[in-house]
């Protein structure tokens, strides 16, 4: 069941992007990040299959895990081809549970993965989620209270290849649950227009789902009168992708603005729907896309699926 409630809130005030730092990748499109529970990362998945951690300025970028069990490092590394994630993998989603020092994965042809502390090859969890296969696996979110793991299929019909036909119409993405003690996935929400990012609150009481396709986020009641129900929090004038809880309990809203002029933001919202600060990326963050917004220890750290970026933006909050 959804309800209705929309908050409508733009703040007069734009921040422009100040000063941007570049931790350059070896392969493009980091479209999501991970920190493990020292802080240390970002861990990022990237074109080639790969996800990736950052070992400080001196190392840069190193291998840490993979999802596909038939990728070729003479094959893969280093590949741009879409048509070879299948083979390769195409890492999106990352949340560690910081308990264990596990790392989930959402890959988006491939499904849901972990990998133990030490990285490597990480093992399969699930392909599909009520006889329905996954097709498009995108943002991840773990409770750290739970071990539970959420995460979103950004269609049940058109995958990271057909991404503009997903864009035009469809409608039936879900919202999703993985167990880690049992073991089992849950759908939670159906009829989705491209479910991107989700993040759950501070307490564990709701989750915040964006709907890139639509243009709106919506929040879903885990605990509390209106459990297992769903309400439209906020509608946008642009596509919202990964959503990141920052420490405070509030959150960053990565979203790309089309029409009328081009643009790629971050808004900081809250749980009720204000939208707390905006800022500009573009044209620092040379990319027609920003896919998340991330604050940690201060910083912000900007990802995209592009192929045009080849780094990780970096820059204060």
């Amino acid at each position: 069941m959804i309800s209705i409630f929309v908050v409508l809130y733009f703040p007069s005030t734009i921040f422009c992007f100040p000063r941007l730092q570049k931790l350059t990748l070896p392969v493009p499109g980091p479209e999501a990040f991970a920190f493990d529970i020292q802080g240390r990362g970002p861990y990022t998945g990237v074109s080639d299959g790969r996800v990736l951690k950052y070992e400080g300025p001196r190392t840069g970028f190193a291998d840490y895990a993979y999802t596909s069990p038939n990728r070729s490092k003479a094959i893969c590394d280093g590949t741009h081809d879409i048509t070879l994630a299948p083979i390769c993998g195409r890492p999106l989603g990352l949340g560690f549970y910081y308990r264990t020092g596990e790392l989930y994965i959402a890959d988006a042809f491939l499904g849901l993965f972990v990998v133990g502390r030490n990285g490597g090859r990480a093992t399969q969890l699930a392909t599909s989620a009520g006889r329905v296969p996954f097709r498009f696996l995108d943002g991840l979110e773990v409770d750290q209270l739970t071990g539970t793991v959420y995460f979103t299929d950004a269609s049940a019909i058109y995958g990271l290849s057909q991404i503009n036909e997903l864009i035009s119409s469809d409608t039936t993405g879900r919202l999703l649950k993985y167990d880690s003690r049992t073991r089992k996935v849950t759908v939670l929400l159906t009829g989705l227009a491209g479910p991107a990012g989700v993040a759950i609150s501070k307490d564990g009481t709701y989750l915040l789902v964006s709907e890139f396709v639509s243009q709106r986020i919506q929040k879903y009641w885990l605990k509390g009168p209106s459990a297992n129900k769903a309400e439209v929090l906020l509608n946008l004038k642009g596509n919202p992708d990964n959503i990141k809880r920052t420490v405070r309990g509030d959150f960053w809203v990565a979203v790309t603005v089309s029409t009328p002029s081009p643009a790629v933001l971050g808004h900081r919202i809250t749980g009720s729907g204000a939208i707390l600060k905006t800022i500009k990326f573009s044209p620092r963050f040379n990319s027609t896309s920003v896919s998340e917004v991330q604050e940690v220890k201060g910083a912000l750290y900007l990802g995209s699926l592009s192929l045009g970026v080849n780094y990780v933006g970096l820059s204060k909050a």
